[in-house]
């Protein structure tokens, strides 16, 4: 288990110090100076592109939507310094020399914005709400799957009983969709919480206009997890705003500070702007990729998954369409994680390749160009989200599906609003799709490619879309979860990612992309462990 010692709190305030990334007075990452003196008050408005959320509890469901919005009013047991957790609203930890039992000992001097204490009973709530089927839960779901009971062992600590070793599971309460809420508000029913979730964090959600906005105000008792650092802000506007040119043009009149889901040319343009900074923060787990369904339809076929590959030109299109802002992976996993693993040999653009595979496989062109066997075409459902691909992506899907045609598939692309493509993907409606997954660690492999995953969440989702069924495989990542020793889980990892990639199932593109476009007269922005801006110490002049 990782830190499997006891944490002592003045290290581990120390260590919680450098979890986050100050944005203050520079261009880009990194830990910069502001010239500015801090102030208090006025209201920061962010405008999101993302999809509005359809719940502010980010237990239910559990999607990158929700953690933007809520990682400003709720709080974690953990958080991340370098890739390592460290105490949050946990200020210690012990694990037993099985590691199947996890200690916390809890902070006793915070509060629920409501009034309730932080407690033992709390940690015991909230973990029993992500587990609760009714709760609907996928990422926090899934991310707690080796709890089999919580326990309030006194007021201030909590002793967590898991069916197996769990690596990951410290890293996993660093996220958002498990991260703690009063208990007193999740006794409400699951429509009211949904609206005004209830944390610990440094700003309360006052209210929401659905199709507009969210407003929240400072949370004037909070207590800060690390420093002494009040909110600054009296609130932030949370705007939905999906029109990328809106967006834009909104930050640049200065009706609104920060955006989101910036896009390429506006990322190249706002570099020669002195008023505006691009906070470049990509999200930890996944890569963006494709995922070719092998358990539906003709990806069945291993060798007519790899053919779809060998025909899927990419490059050109990364460099026109995102203008030097996206680079190339062949890995399953973010360039952020230290465990990933890239092949570059099995992604080369090869229609000749791509042919002589279909070829072999018995699929015939037909008169109009699309390849057919036994009467059926070579037809593949790409379902795509305009809420979580960019027009860029978005373009570049149009541009794999010309250079598939070209090798005979045809490639039928469905832009669907965000709950009309998490049902296409739940109705096993599709055969490829990009499908982001931000979970903090190399443990998303397990999520994402274990056969277990195959089998819906409570919510519906299920995360393993490319449905790889694979024993060897899941040997592997289960052995990767279970062993704390860091060299051996690089190993069992590599050799997981080595045949994820071989089995042509994947498609990597590049990392998540994670823009935010900030104005200068913005100040002290984080961000957290799942990269997501934090404006508990951020500031704004006027």
């Amino acid at each position: 288990m990782i830190l499997d010692s006891v944490q002592k709190t003045a290290t581990a305030v120390a260590g919680a110090a450098a979890l986050l990334l100050v944005l203050a007075g520079c261009t880009g990452g990194g830990t910069a100076t502001s010239n500015s003196t801090p102030v208090n008050g006025g209201t920061l408005v962010y405008a999101s592109g993302d999809a509005e959320p359809t719940c502010l509890d980010p237990h239910v469901g559990g999607n990158y939507p929700q953690a933007l919005l809520s990682s400003q009013y709720i709080e974690e047991l953990t958080a991340l310094d370098d890739g390592k957790p460290v105490p949050a609203l946990a200020k210690s930890w012990t694990t037993s020399d099985d590691g199947k039992t996890l200690t916390f000992t809890l902070r006793d001097d915070v509060t629920f914005t409501d009034g309730t204490p932080f407690d033992a009973a709390a940690v015991v709530a909230n973990i029993e709400h992500v587990q609760d089927p009714a709760t609907a839960s996928s990422t926090g779901y899934l991310a707690l799957q080796s709890i089999t009971k919580a326990t309030a062992t006194d007021d201030h600590t909590v002793t967590l009983t898991l069916s197996r070793p769990d690596s990951a599971l410290l890293e996993s309460f660093s996220q958002p969709w498990v991260g703690m809420e009063s208990p007193k508000a999740l006794q409400r029913s699951q429509e009211v919480n949904c609206e005004s979730p209830v944390g610990t964090g440094p700003f309360e959600v006052t209210a929401w206009k659905h199709g507009d906005r969210v407003t929240l105000r400072k949370n004037a008792d909070y207590t800060p997890l690390t420093g002494n650092t009040k909110p600054r802000l009296s609130g932030i506007t949370w705007r939905f705003l999906p029109d990328s040119t809106s967006r834009y043009a909104a930050l640049q009149s200065g009706q609104v500070d920060v955006i989101d889901n910036a896009q390429p040319d506006q990322l190249k343009a706002a570099s020669s702007k002195g008023s505006i900074r691009d906070l470049d923060a990509p999200r930890p787990g996944a890569s963006n990729r494709l995922e070719l369904n092998s358990g539906h339809g003709v990806f069945r076929d291993e060798a007519v998954r790899k053919a779809f590959i060998a025909g899927a030109e990419i490059d050109p299109g990364i460099r026109s369409l995102f203008l030097g802002t996206a680079k190339r992976s062949y890995s399953v996993l973010s360039s952020v994680e230290p465990y990933g693993y890239s092949d570059k040999s099995l992604f080369g653009y090869s229609p000749t390749k791509a042919k002589q595979l279909l070829d072999d496989a018995g699929w015939k062109v037909g008169s109009d160009g699309i390849r057919q066997k036994d009467g059926q075409q070579l037809t593949v459902t790409f379902p795509v989200s305009t809420n979580q691909s960019v027009p860029a992506e978005r373009s570049l899907f149009q541009q794999i599906q010309a250079s598939e045609k070209a090798v005979g598939f045809k490639v039928v692309l469905k832009e669907l609003d965000l709950s009309s493509w998490y049902a296409a993907l739940a109705a096993n409606q599709y055969d490829v799709v990009s499908a982001p997954y931000t979970k903090v660690g190399a443990d998303v492999l397990r999520i994402l490619y274990d056969s277990a995953s195959i089998t819906p969440a409570p919510s519906g989702y299920f995360a393993n879309l490319a449905q790889l069924d694979d024993p060897e495989l899941d040997d592997l990542l289960q052995r990767a979860a279970q062993t704390s020793d860091t060299s051996e889980r690089g190993d069992l990892y590599e050799q997981a990612q080595k045949i994820i990639l071989a089995s042509g199932t994947v498609l990597p593109l590049y990392d998540q992309q994670n823009h935010f476009l900030v104005r200068s007269s913005v100040h002290g922005v984080q961000t957290t462990a799942v990269s997501t801006p934090w404006f508990g110490t951020a500031w704004i002049d006027r």
